[in-house]
């Protein structure tokens, strides 16, 4: 299948050609502003599906709106119409269609000339209203208020939240990616004459802000948000794509004694924390026990043991641990219970809690093994 994508350097244009390819559709026709006049006859005249991205956003005038968002759809369709090429063309508006604007007004131009070029020629339109798509790739300080205020804060900028109890109608470049994908397939989500992408969050400005400053501050703190909410998932991905590139890293607080140390790695307000624990050879840690805590111990280097006794009994159990196998060891409550060195080099072993760590109920009793 040979797909034409106008507007392929934008935003959408640039996740859609490397999804496009990650699915093994090899002839797509990028076309852009710097594209040769020329290639557009030739493209026009093969392509099976065409998806028009191209338009305009922010011109420095005003006509440069209809010009950019209905003039250039015209041409498109002109082409395809003198090459006879019926093929299926997916267009790129704006909820802002339904507006008294300029940009409004040249979107719900652009719609209305390929409904119109649909009734002439039997050629399947398919407009998608999309309101406020965010994720990788999107230009900051442009049109995007997600865009902006990752940006921003990952660069230590600010940024102006004029009212914060505004709502925001957004979908996510991935959903957007699947929907058109879909849409190449004939299995596009249609809501009447228009097509849609299926799911779409409506969250308040003050809380994107609240959240992305809370990915910021989530280093220092080592915390983790719940990530089963999908829109906290996808603007944390979204986030994480607007690091500087000598930000990617941070550094742990590594608390360090004679024995070796012990690092807390990730913590959840749900789900505990994931820890470090580096012991040097022969050395013993541990010897207590909890009432409710509960953790879980994975060697990956070095070679161990792990013991374990009921408070109330004598018999000492024994799990011998190496990074030559991957294996998982549970600590029951109730049961006082230590780890030992028993390699030459340092043994490292990551540990998980169910809850976080509370200095002032910490829910640990010293008792010998």
């Amino acid at each position: 299948m040979k797909i034409l994508v106008t507007g392929a350097n934008g935003f959408i244009g640039k996740n859609l050609i490397a999804e496009l390819r990650n699915r093994n559709y090899t002839d797509i026709f990028e076309y852009t502003k710097e594209t040769e006049q020329s290639l557009l006859n030739e493209y026009c005249k093969e392509a099976d599906f065409v998806f028009h991205l191209a338009g305009v956003n922010r011109p420095k005038d005003e006509t440069e709106f209809m010009k950019g968002n209905f003039g250039f759809t015209s041409t498109l369709l002109a082409t395809l119409k003198e090459y006879d090429n019926k093929c299926p063309v997916m267009i790129s508006s704006s909820i802002q269609a339904e507006f008294n604007n300029p940009y409004g007004k040249s979107k719900k131009a652009g719609e209305a000339i390929l409904f119109e070029y649909e009734r002439e020629t039997g050629a399947k339109a398919l407009v998608y209203r999309f309101p406020n798509v965010f994720g990788k790739w999107c230009k900051p300080n442009y049109n995007s208020v997600i865009a902006t205020f990752c940006y921003n804060i990952a660069n230590d900028l600010p940024i102006t939240v004029n009212d914060p109890s505004v709502t925001m109608n957004l979908v996510y470049i991935d959903d957007v990616i699947e929907e058109l994908i879909n849409a190449l397939n004939s299995n596009m989500n249609s809501v009447g004459e228009f097509c849609e992408v299926p799911t779409v969050y409506r969250v308040t400005l003050g809380e994107i802000a609240d959240l992305i400053y809370s990915f910021k501050s989530s280093r220092d703190e080592r915390l983790i948000l719940d990530m089963s909410n999908p829109f906290t998932k996808k603007l944390y991905s979204t986030y994480l794509s607007y690091l500087p590139k000598n930000q990617f890293s941070y550094d742990l607080k590594m608390n360090i004694d004679q024995r070796g140390s012990f690092t807390e790695f990730i913590k959840t307000p749900d789900r505990g924390q994931v820890s470090v624990n580096i012991s040097k050879p022969g050395i013993t840690k541990g010897n207590h026990w909890h009432h409710t805590k509960n953790e879980k111990f994975l060697v990956v280097s070095g070679k161990g043991v792990i013991r374990f006794r009921k408070i109330d009994s004598n018999e000492v159990i024994e799990y011998f641990v190496s990074g030559e196998k991957m294996e998982v060891v549970d600590i029951p409550t109730g049961y006082t219970h230590n780890i030992e060195n028993l390699g030459d080099t340092d043994m490292v072993t990551i540990m998980w809690a169910n809850e976080l760590f509370d200095s002032e109920k910490p829910d640990t009793y010293y008792l010998e093994v």
